[in-house]
């Protein structure tokens, strides 16, 4: 080995850590990464064919991400190279250039990995002998009071449900009382929310953001029960105080941002939800929106034929929350007079029929296409024909429509 061929600081320091030899190889990148010197034994890691005045991170993998050197000397501990083997990196800076110095440790990995191992399997065996002898011992006494037990349990399990239930029904109270009331001026607002448990995962609401634009929005949230429920009521309260940071409550695209950057999955046990969020400008009768993985709306305009007259608003984005960062174009729409807009969550339509065949999405816009255009498609009606489509008294998921006459 080319030992004498190291600058003397870099030999004076590896004296001091290297007791016996270690297969040692070297290499020297300058500060436009190019590998300018290699030596010793380089095949022993993989790395005979380097060459000396070509790029070094395209020949050596390993280098990147540490250079250029935020300090020195550096040192990564026994990290895999080839053939199985593992090798201490060692880097120094000197002047322009950086050595790369490489250590076989493998003995000493393997060492370890089999000692860990051992010590595992110890703990386990030692592990599984006490939980036999406590287990040997608790026998008969459990045996025995088994039967209190359960007696105790029944008793405390009554209790729970009846507690639970009133806690359940006192939150259901609450998320419906914060859905908005009904309203027929300057144009009419009426909907209907059925949550497939006590507590669902949907959620909407509508609010004047300022005097000349009115928001409106659904959304709903994977999964049902109370987790659910209450990260709905807590996008929608965001949605309501318009206080999302950095973000225009007029500007469907915004909105939908600053929600995903707010209700990220991994800060909300695992949570996300979808969404559909438009403005409304009575003054323009313009309306823009903007949707995260959610159905489009349904807006039916006055005219001779379903076809004529119905157009899905849909939004192109991702839902919200699972993705760190995404794209919500925010897209017009022209309201005429006599429109009416039908905002809905996926339970309106993924309805199951007892032949196992499911609703589709197609034959909903079709069953709203289809109502009287005087009065436009009842509600109630909507519900009772899915659930006479189920065949059963419940819906499998939530039922959420809001309905606008414009």
């Amino acid at each position: 080995m080319a030992i004498l061929e190291l600058p003397g600081s870099i030999a004076e320091s590896l004296a001091s850590v290297v007791h016996t030899q270690r297969a040692l190889a070297y290499l020297q990148v300058d500060a436009g990464m190019t590998l300018v010197g290699a030596g010793g034994y380089l095949g022993h890691y993989g790395l005979e064919a380097v060459r000396v005045g070509e790029p070094a991170n395209e020949q050596v993998l390993f280098v990147e991400g540490f250079l250029p050197l935020v300090e020195s000397p550096f040192f990564v501990r026994s990290m895999e190279v080839a053939n199985g083997r593992a090798a201490d990196l060692q880097f120094y800076a000197d002047g322009d250039s950086v050595w790369i110095l490489l250590l076989d440790v493998t003995a000493e990995r393997d060492a370890t990995r089999r000692m860990q191992q051992k010590a595992y399997e110890m703990t386990l065996l030692q592990e599984k002998e006490a939980t036999l002898n406590r287990n040997l011992q608790a026998a008969n006494a459990a045996l025995r009071a088994a039967q209190a037990e359960l007696e105790r349990s029944r008793a405390a399990l009554v209790d729970a449900y009846e507690a639970l239930e009133v806690e359940l029904a006192e939150a259901a109270a609450y998320v419906r009382s914060i859905l908005p009331a009904p309203m027929s001026a300057p144009f009419a607002a009426d909907w209907r929310f059925v949550p497939s448990t006590r507590l669902g995962g949907d959620c909407f609401g509508y609010h004047w953001v300022d005097e000349e634009h009115f928001a409106m929005y659904l959304l709903d949230v994977c999964g049902h029960g109370v987790g659910s429920s209450l990260l709905s009521v807590g996008v929608l309260n965001s949605l309501r105080s318009g206080a999302l940071p950095n973000a225009d409550a007029r500007d469907p695209s915004q909105v939908l941002g600053a929600l995903n950057e707010l209700y990220q999955m991994d800060r909300h046990n695992g949570l996300f939800f979808s969404i559909w969020y438009a403005v409304y400008q009575p003054a323009t009768r313009l309306l823009t929106f903007a949707g995260g993985g959610h159905p489009p709306s349904v807006l039916v305009r006055p005219g001779q034929s379903v076809a004529e007259r119905t157009e899905l608003l849909a939004g192109k984005g991702p839902l919200i929350g699972v993705m760190p960062a995404g794209n919500w174009l925010s897209r017009k729409v022209d309201v005429t007079q006599g429109s009416r807009l039908y905002v809905i969550s996926d339970g309106t339509f993924e309805v199951r029929r007892p032949d196992g065949g499911m609703m589709t999405f197609e034959e909903l816009v079709e069953f709203i296409g289809t109502a009287p255009q005087g009065a436009g498609l009842d509600l109630d009606s909507l519900l009772a024909h899915l659930l006479d489509l189920q065949g059963t008294d419940s819906l499998d998921d939530d039922f959420s429509i809001v309905r606008f006459d414009f």
